[in-house]
């Protein structure tokens, strides 16, 4: 559920123009990513399966988000091609 989640905020925070819609809208997305990490350690805890692999995928798109939103802070332009 939470990956549906983040995925559609992502896309509907893609559309927003304005830094402060995108960035509010890359904020929750990174708050799902972060509920998404505690499904994975509380599913490797009760050892329901191996998750080292979704957990690696995790990361690297919170790195792309987090980059992202550092580059959406330190443009210039308040309107962004997408």
């Amino acid at each position: 559920m939470q990956e549906s989640e983040c995925r559609s905020q992502n896309e509907e925070g893609f559309k927003r123009r304005g830094k402060a819609d995108k960035l509010r809208f890359y904020n929750i997305a990174q708050g799902s990513i972060e509920e998404s990490r505690y499904c994975l350690i509380l599913a490797k805890d009760l050892e329901y399966g191996d998750v080292s692999e979704l957990s690696q995928l995790l990361e690297e798109v919170s790195k792309l988000l987090e980059a992202y939103s550092q580059a959406i802070l330190n443009s210039d332009s308040c309107i962004l091609s997408t």
